[in-house]
């Protein structure tokens, strides 16, 4: 098969995207769809956060990538220029309805957010019942290279389009969590990252050979990690084992745990969530970001 790389329109820009040649594939997501993922149903409808679109400019945007159009989620305000920049980075679920709405809620403090389709390529894990088909047949093939580069690409998108990249940020929830420690360890242009629930170590592989264990003297940018005390998935004693990777670096990165808190305690469509460390999170989220320029 042949493999092909994509510049942007823009030259100015064309150095911001690592020129990465990947095998050319058709994007199994050409649109987004409406409503929460088939995986999360059924859906908390008492809990679940809705955040309108008055005074935003919200909805679908393609942005070029090393092998053609990767679709995204765009939200920011409809009057003003100049936005910093927040890019949003999925569960295993790719963006659904909760992804969208927290880029409107970036969008209505004043951010221009973009969170991308990173599973575009590989299948839509929005039409999937079974975590586990999702994780063996999607997110498995996802290659951490690309992920950086597609995430290199929004930047250059948004600068094209109005955005302050000078003021950069990512966030991101779970399986995006993870991405959000990389990312910060990728890009020298980013001011700050916040990770929700991101695993922390693990076993590398050809496709995912790092994890934020792996980078903690490699970060550069600050990153704040949210992290539940009753996480399953993620050992406190991995959590404590990053916290003294950070120390030892000399890094102004932070991690803050809720005790009480399960994985996904942001996630208020799912029994997961936890509202008072949801929102205190958020807080958190949003004087890190101040803290640091964003």
């Amino acid at each position: 098969m042949s493999k092909t790389t994509t510049q942007s329109s823009n030259p100015e820009f064309d150095s911001l995207v690592p020129n990465i040649p990947y095998t050319r594939r058709a994007f199994v997501i050409t649109m987004l769809g409406v409503g929460f993922a088939l995986a999360t149903q059924p859906v908390m409808a008492e809990t679940v956060i809705k955040t309108g679109t008055d005074g935003l400019i919200a909805g679908e945007i393609k942005v070029p990538v090393s092998d053609g159009e990767m679709v995204a989620y765009r939200a920011q305000p409809d009057l003003g220029a100049d936005f910093p920049v927040i890019l949003v980075v999925s569960e295993i679920f790719g963006v659904h309805e909760h992804i969208a709405d927290i880029c409107r809620r970036l969008a209505k403090l004043g951010y221009l957010a973009i969170a991308p389709e990173l599973f575009a390529r590989y299948g839509d894990p929005r039409k999937i019942s079974s975590i586990q088909d999702i994780l063996d047949n999607i997110v498995a093939k996802v290659p951490d290279a690309q992920v950086m580069s597609d995430l290199d690409a929004c930047e250059v998108w948004a600068k094209v389009h109005g955005g302050d990249t000078s003021r950069l940020a990512v966030t991101g929830f779970c399986w995006g969590g993870r991405i959000t420690w990389l990312y910060a360890a990728h890009n020298p242009r980013l001011k700050a990252a916040v990770a929700w629930y991101g695993r922390i170590d693990g076993v590398g592989s050809e496709l995912t050979p790092k994890y934020p264990l792996d980078l903690a003297a490699q970060l550069k940018a600050p990153v704040l990690g949210l992290y539940g005390g009753q996480d399953q998935g993620i050992p406190l004693e991995d959590v404590e084992d990053m916290r003294a990777a950070i120390k030892k670096a000399g890094g102004k990165s932070e991690i803050h745990v809720y005790p009480d808190a399960p994985h996904a305690f942001h996630a208020d469509y799912r029994p997961s969530y936890r509202k008072d460390a949801a929102e205190d999170g958020w807080k958190r989220m949003q004087a890190w970001l101040k803290k640091n320029g964003v």
